[in-house]
């Protein structure tokens, strides 16, 4: 209590931001580098327009509450208001569209990753650079707006992601994290910029579309890990904290995506190391010892907080209708009398889970909320099939809801391992679904058929992960790679490694082999149900 209290007296802190799909979070944490306090705010986005969006003034909204929580607890738990801190960071949702005028007005409603509205783009963009560039890249939907005629396009000064636009309003910067960075454009790994190659056939094609953008002008500058990346203004610390205990000078470093996040809470940043985050979507981070040997449209090249390259297995939903069920399973309870709490009713699913058929008894579960490149999806509807002697159980409807979370991954992961043979020492699971010890952790290292590794700081994820970068910045020495500093934040160790289960191993794939072959119904369900 004592040298936490000391280090918040001192600004011997970092605090980490992360605007997630769901929860906006601030984590605190102290001289050790574990958690020692956090504040969120829940928000959900909205489908308008055909778009998946939310409104930059729920942005600040959440950011504050999320804050202002933070501080709180902060003072309930230590009696200290939160004046300062050593360094802090901002992470976000990678991907999507947040175009801005020279004067600073938004142009168009915030795209977020979630959205699969660039499929013409995004093919074209793919066979031009001999690059792949999934729809959720910031360059698709810039170019999807150019196809589209959207006539914002020729005014645009300034392109970024949320995480980007967050830290320029704080600290007046327009800079990404290179992590970040490569999910808006591809990364030279001999630079650690953007491809400037691929970026002036990029800028020849918007020509000949009559666009005349300065593209490597509208673009965020890209920074590493550890580099200094401005410092909260005043009129930030006010935007932060309209409280003013906050106070400005605060150095912040490099904005970074949920993907790189993860990989820094996890400490998978050197080759052979992988992480799957697991949340409102669900992405495998594997990090490249060599380059791949084709272009795969299922799979992303992006990169660590330091540049090195990465291959990414990105679904767009992973615990969504699982929630959904889980809520369900809720009102019941509550209409029979015997309310649970959340955490009481995740628990019980879980392990429930756990008691299912290995197969999930021939239950087929879909949880696609939007489009899946991955499985060649242009939408999603959430389904369950069955046939007539299926086993509809509890505990098979809830392992099939949680296959369903993994099917895809499995897919894209499949032609990592066995079409590309990338070699993977370790693969560590953190965010949402692995809260409930062991449940997630086992079954999906049956889905993958790899050991699977969870930290006790598995549940933090990202914005702990952001923290940890803020904390890089403001700690490590001359020259000190962030692999090395991150062993030294982890050597304490504190997880579990659960190897495949055969049985487990088996009966996902007889479920995968069902969901495969029902994918189809799920592409009807899409073109059908408006």
């Amino acid at each position: 209590m004592e040298t936490i209290q000391a280090a918040i007296r001192a600004g011997h802190t970092a605090l980490g931001i992360e605007l997630g799909s769901t929860r906006i979070k601030a984590v605190l944490t102290g001289p050790d580098h574990s958690p020692a306090a956090s504040g969120d705010f829940t928000w959900e986005n909205r489908l308008e327009n055909g778009f998946w969006t939310y409104d930059l003034a729920d942005v600040w909204a959440g950011v504050q509450a999320a804050f202002a929580a933070l501080s709180a607890d902060v003072q309930a738990r230590y009696g200290l208001p939160l004046t300062t801190v050593g360094a802090m960071g901002v992470s976000g949702m990678m991907h999507g569209y947040l175009p801005f005028d020279a004067d600073g007005c938004q142009l168009a409603a915030f795209r977020t990753w979630r959205n699969t509205t660039t499929g013409p783009a995004a093919a074209e963009l793919t066979r031009l650079l001999d690059f792949n560039i999934p729809q959720r890249w910031s360059i698709a939907h810039l170019y999807q707006a150019v196809l589209n005629g959207e006539d914002h396009v020729g005014r645009i000064a300034f392109l970024t992601t949320l995480a980007g636009y967050v830290h320029w309003r704080l600290t007046g910067c327009k800079v990404l994290g290179v992590g970040e960075a490569s999910g808006m454009f591809p990364i030279d790994p001999g630079t650690g910029g953007y491809d400037a190659v691929r970026l002036e056939k990029t800028q020849a094609l918007l020509k000949a579309h009559g666009v005349a953008l300065d593209l490597a002008g509208v673009l965020p500058a890209v920074l590493p890990a550890g580099a200094p990346a401005g410092s909260l203004t005043p009129e930030g610390a006010r935007l932060l904290d309209p409280s003013g205990t906050l106070q400005p000078g605060i150095p912040l470093c490099p904005p970074e995506g949920d993907a790189g996040t993860g990989m820094a809470a996890t400490n998978s940043v050197a080759a052979r190391t992988g992480n799957v985050s697991a949340g409102t979507s669900v992405f495998a981070m594997v990090v490249l010892e060599h380059p791949l040997k084709s272009v795969h449209p299922e799979l992303d090249l992006v990169t660590t907080p330091t540049g090195r390259p990465v291959a990414m297995v990105h679904v767009n939903t992973c615990t969504s209708d699982l929630d959904a069920w889980v809520r369900l399973l809720g009102q019941m309870a509550e209409a029979a009398g015997s309310p649970l709490t959340k955490d009481e009713l995740y628990r019980l699913v879980y392990r429930q889970a756990l008691a299912g058929d290995a197969d999930a008894g021939g239950l087929v579960s879909f949880n696609c909320y939007s489009g899946e490149p991955v499985a060649g999806l242009d939408a999603g509807r959430p389904m369950l099939v069955r046939r007539p002697d299926a086993r509809l159980t509890l505990p098979n409807l809830a392992r099939a809801t949680l296959y369903a979370a993994m099917a895809t991954l499995r897919i894209g992961m499949d032609i990592l391992l066995k079409d590309e043979g990338v070699r993977l020492d370790s693969l560590l699971g953190h965010g949402g679904l692995f809260k409930v010890p062991g449940v997630g952790q086992r079954l999906l290292a049956g889905a993958l058929g790899v050991p699977v590794t969870v930290r006790s700081t598995a549940g933090e994820g990202g914005p702990w992960g952001m923290a940890l970068l803020a904390a890089y910045l403001a700690e490590k020495a001359d020259g000190e790679p962030l692999e090395h500093w991150l062993d030294g934040v982890f050597a304490a160790g504190g997880g579990s490694t659960l190897p495949p289960d055969a049985a487990d191993s088996a009966g996902f794939e007889r479920f995968l082999d069902d969901y495969r072959r029902a994918l189809p119904v799920q592409r009807a369900a899409g073109e059908t149900l408006r």
